[in-house]
């Protein structure tokens, strides 16, 4: 039992002996199941899609299922989709059975039971409890606790649509008492990665079943009854039934474990430990074969959970070996001891997310938890612990202390996204990891910001009610924008005084919930005992970045010394019909330099300011934004950016490298935006040739990726290419040199990011030397299939380039290999690269795959069929296909699942015609009843995005034509 929270000592006794006596009535339960079987089919659809999913009660004494709320009274508070006021649950009994064998019918199972005792915190004759696709066995049975007597049950039933049971009573439950609500139910362990469901993968040529947990957000309610709201934290007991040679797992140690004979077979029945007082979503129990190894990292037990072999091949020594320096790390940042006696890892073969916090059961894909030395890459081992950082910081930030309703999910999420670097700087102090925070989530985010259908951090708690628009909230916003704006807030208050007032917060919140403005009112105790000198208080200042959304372009001019800002939109002539409290200022926090000469900070809290200081002479140059610590764009007058392009040119390294990316990165946006002429943004990329860093490079390729995708299928693309060839030719000199023709690992971490630019960059614009190297490399490992001669760092670029180049051998090779693949990471680099085939027959039929459970995993539908849409030859097919296969699609990946926002991205990415955007108009009337779940946002985006590119594409196509011709001579 960890420090920090109180079990009672009735409830633990009580658990024990429930524990043995539930046991007949689990049993009764699978037998029930055949019975209710024919009611319980039903399309599995994705969580949190309220208008195709629904529970299905049995007949008799049980809950009947009524019309869903389209036809009730809307004033009726099962009609709304948030749980009232009136009841507070304090501790549960789980008691669940996965049958990891199917039954009669094909069909695996769970039986359960489960006990909440709640208090009445409001007089009330109605018990509303979250319940999901689960069949009720019997009617709920309500008892009074700690002297209460219960009022009788006159009626219950499920409410579809905002998956309730109701329970109506004869008379009032009493404010201030207490009682228990017990219930009895079976449900599918589906394979719909959602609730408690199924994971299946194959080990030695036998099928494996794992029973396992995805909550968040609103799926805790798909595995028992429940208060599936964060602001309802409880103490759970959870008991576990399963076969003894399986292990059981759940956020708290194992309090015991006895065997039974159930069924004619012996069973253990595992009993775990009360866990702390926490949130519905961060539950997690699993049971497995799966195998482990373990360390201590001080009183806490840490253990790496995965497949046998996968441990046994040493492929989670990485993880455990970051896992105890990371978490130290946390417990100094936080200045608050880890609360849990244990931290376990677990790598699932199918999980939707990247990695889940549950609280003392951390959840994972494989690729983001096992790592290889020979056969992952750089960016995988980067993945494994960044992510490994993110979901420590959850453990206190998000678990610890939690958001009270989802409208907030950005203060859990972005926080976690900004200190996961710092957590994974102290794990790889080498790497240098801070720095690439500006590329992977700064840059990454504007792009969604600067449009008009973006939205703000927070939302109103009342624009966030169903399990779909919180799932909405799983976004770039929420993650990237949330960490960028709390970097910018950290770098100005100082990091210790940020520290400071966060270590305060958790401290007086901790096994609570919060809302935002609780962080802002203890930075500003910390700022006020510091002496940091701001212009206004720390709540006025972020709430212009949290409460509207997008972001200023502050343009700077050298001449007047006039320094104005404006709402940044990627389309100027899009409306926004999202009114701003604050009419679209921002209080701008602008760190400068004249030459190498850094200036005191200049705050503009206003549309214009003037600092004389800005003004400069005709032999110096002024730089804003140093090291891109601000989440604003910058745009000088044409003089100042003449003389930046010119220092670039003879000697970049008195620029940042930072800011060499940030200049790449806002001139081609203002471009596209109208700010500046385009051919001034392509200048930027001119002095490429000579730098070798990778920052510069990425930025420049990221946003020549837009070019690409605008001019492919033009006559541009020629010149582009013969462009790319000349300025990456240095580059992969450079890199064949530094590496002894390829033998050798360059040293730095971004080095060897660079030296995948490289290639991926030489290889695709058709450097000959490049596609040589590939195909002879890849055609090495056809003829010995048992020995990859391909560099772990380069194997992407290198599959991809080969599979490009070569024909239905090269394919049909590399899906035998990702079929054979012993670790997540290279069938990752192998799904990636069978998309750059360039025969349509083989897409389609990769296409045909991806929606094939046997061939692809449903974890991984979504993103291969975008990998074939950013396929210039792929991206007409992949559109066909999502347009054919929409109820498909919809039904199986739509709703709550996080990826479904990225399809639609994906497949639109490349539209820019008159055409395409009607045909995106017909798809969304085509598919109103259908709907679009969480990628409901993603459409209107991509509507959006396909408008600004066919005006931008009008407007430049001329002029950057001419402009390749004559650079790539």
């Amino acid at each position: 039992m960890g420090k920090g929270f109180y079990i009672s000592k009735t409830l633990a006794v009580v658990g024990i002996l429930l524990a043995a006596a539930s046991i007949a009535t689990i049993i009764a339960l699978a037998v029930v199941y055949s019975n209710e079987k024919a009611k319980n089919i039903e399309s599995v659809t994705p969580t949190g899609d309220p208008a195709t999913t629904g529970d299905t009660a049995t007949t008799g004494d049980t809950a009947p299922t009524k019309p869903s709320s389209t036809t009730s009274p809307p004033q009726k508070p099962w009609n709304k989709f948030r749980l009232p006021d009136s009841l507070k649950p304090l501790d549960y009994d789980v008691k669940l059975w996965p049958r990891l064998t199917p039954n009669t019918d094909g069909l695996y199972n769970f039986t359960g039971e489960s006990t909440v005792i709640f208090e009445c915190v409001k007089a009330t004759s109605l018990i509303l409890i979250h319940s999901k696709k689960l069949n009720l066995t019997e009617q709920a049975q309500l008892s009074g606790y700690a002297g209460s007597t219960p009022p009788a049950i006159t009626d219950s039933w499920m409410e579809k649509e905002t998956e309730f049971l109701v329970i109506q009573l004869d008379s009032n439950l009493e404010a201030g008492k207490t009682y228990s609500l017990l219930t009895r139910f079976v449900g599918e362990l589906a394979d719909d990665l959602a609730g408690f469901y199924r994971s299946e993968y194959m080990e030695d040529g036998v099928k494996k079943i794992v029973a396992t947990t995805q909550m968040q957000a609103a799926d805790a309610r798909k595995s028992f009854p429940c208060f599936d709201e964060p602001a309802m934290k409880a103490r759970f007991n959870i008991t576990l039934i399963h076969e003894p040679d399986r292990v059981a797992l759940s956020n708290s140690p194992v309090q015991m474990t006895t065997q039974e004979t159930l069924e004619g077979k012996l069973m253990n029945i595992t009993v775990f430990q009360p866990t702390a007082k926490m949130s519905t979503y961060l539950l997690a129990f699993i049971v497995s074969d799966f195998k482990f190894i373990e360390n201590m990292s001080g009183d806490v037990l840490i253990r790496i959970w995965a497949r046998q072999k996968a441990i046994v091949h040493g492929q989670g020594d990485y993880a455990l070996n970051v896992t105890g320096p990371i978490l130290k790390y946390f417990e100094s940042y936080y200045n608050t001891t880890y609360p849990l006696p244990k931290s376990d890892q677990i790598a699932l073969p199918d999980f939707n997310a990247g990695a889940m916090e549950n609280w003392g059961l951390i959840t994972y894909r494989e690729t983001a938890l096992l790592y290889d030395p020979h056969v992952s890459s750089t960016s995988n081992k980067e993945r494994v612990v960044t992510v490994i950082a993110h979901e420590l910081a959850h453990q206190w930030f998000g678990n610890l202390v939690t958001v009270r309703w989802w409208n907030d999910l950005w203060l859990n999420e972005g926080f976690a996204s900004y200190v996961e670097y710092l957590g994974a700087d102290y794990a790889e102090p080498s790497w240098n990891i801070k720095d690439l925070m500006v590329l992977n989530d700064v840059h990454r985010v504007f792009a969604v910001d600067a449009l008009a259908s973006s939205h703000p951090l927070s939302s109103k708690e009342d624009e966030i009610n169903t399990p779909a628009e919180i799932s909405e909230l799983f976004d770039a916003i929420s993650y990237s924008k949330g960490a960028s704006v709390l970097r910018m807030l950290s770098v100005f208050l100082t990091e210790d005084v940020f520290v400071k007032g966060l270590r305060t917060y958790l401290n007086e919140f901790q096994y609570n919930n919060t809302v935002y403005q609780d962080l802002w009112d203890h930075l500003q105790r910390a700022v006020d005992s510091s002496g940091v000198s701001l212009p206004h208080k720390v709540e006025d200042i972020m709430n212009r970045w949290t409460l509207q959304m997008g972001f200023p372009v502050v343009t700077i001019n050298t001449t007047t010394g006039q320094v104005t800002q404006k709402h940044f939109l990627v389309d100027p002539d899009s409306v926004v019909n999202r009114t701003s409290p604050f009419n679209y200022i921002w209080y701008v926090p602008i760190s400068w330099t004249k030459l190498e000469n850094a200036q005191p900070q200049y705050w503009l809290d206003q549309t214009t300011g003037t600092n004389d200081n800005m003004k400069t002479t005709e032999t110096d140059w002024l730089l804003a934004n140093i090291n891109c610590t601000g989440y604003f764009r910058v745009n000088y007058d044409r003089e100042n950016w003449n003389k930046l392009l010119q220092q670039m040119e003879s000697n970049y390294t008195v620029i940042p490298v930072i800011n060499r990316a940030q200049l790449i990165d806002d001139a081609f946006n203002l471009a596209r935006a109208g700010y500046i002429p385009t051919t001034l943004a392509l200048d930027t990329t001119k002095y490429l040739s000579k730098d070798v860093e990778y920052m510069p490079w990425e930025s420049a390729i990221d946003n020549l990726g837009y070019f690409s995708l605008m001019f492919d299928r033009t006559e541009v693309n020629g010149p582009m290419q013969a462009y790319l060839r000349k300025q990456v030719t240095p580059l992969f000199d450079y890199y064949e040199n530094l590496t002894s023709n390829w033998t050798a690992l360059p040293p730095g971490h971004t080095q060897q990011y660079n030296q995948i630019n490289a290639v991926s960059v030489a290889c695709k614009n058709g450097v000959k030397k490049c596609q040589e190297l590939a195909s002879s490399l890849y055609q090495e490992w056809m003829d010995n299939p048992s020995v990859n001669p391909i560099e772990p760092n380069l194997r992407t670029s290198i599959y991809c380039s080969a599979i490009s180049t070569g024909g239905a051998a090269e394919w049909d090779f590399g899906w035998e290999m990702f079929k054979n693949a012993t670790i997540a990471t290279e069938a990752d680099k192998l799904r990636s690269a069978l998309s750059c085939a360039t025969q349509p027959w083989i897409l389609n039929r990769y296409l045909e795959y991806s929606l094939q459970a046997d061939k692809i995993r449903k974890q991984d539908a979504t993103s291969t069929i975008v990998y074939i849409a950013g396929n210039v030859v792929g991206q007409s097919l992949a559109w066909d296909f999502i347009r054919s296969q929409w109820n498909t699609i919809f039904n199986q990946y739509g709703g709550g699942s996080f990826s479904f926002s990225s399809l639609i991205n994906g497949v639109t990415q490349r539209f820019s015609s008159e055409f395409e955007l009607k045909q995106l108009e017909q798809f969304q009337k085509d598919n109103a009843e259908v709907g679009f779940g969480s990628g409901t946002r993603a459409l209107e985006q991509a509507l959006e995005r396909t408008r600004a590119n066919i005006k931008w594409l009008s407007e430049n196509k001329a002029s950057v034509l001419d402009w390749f011709k004559r650079e790539s001579l």
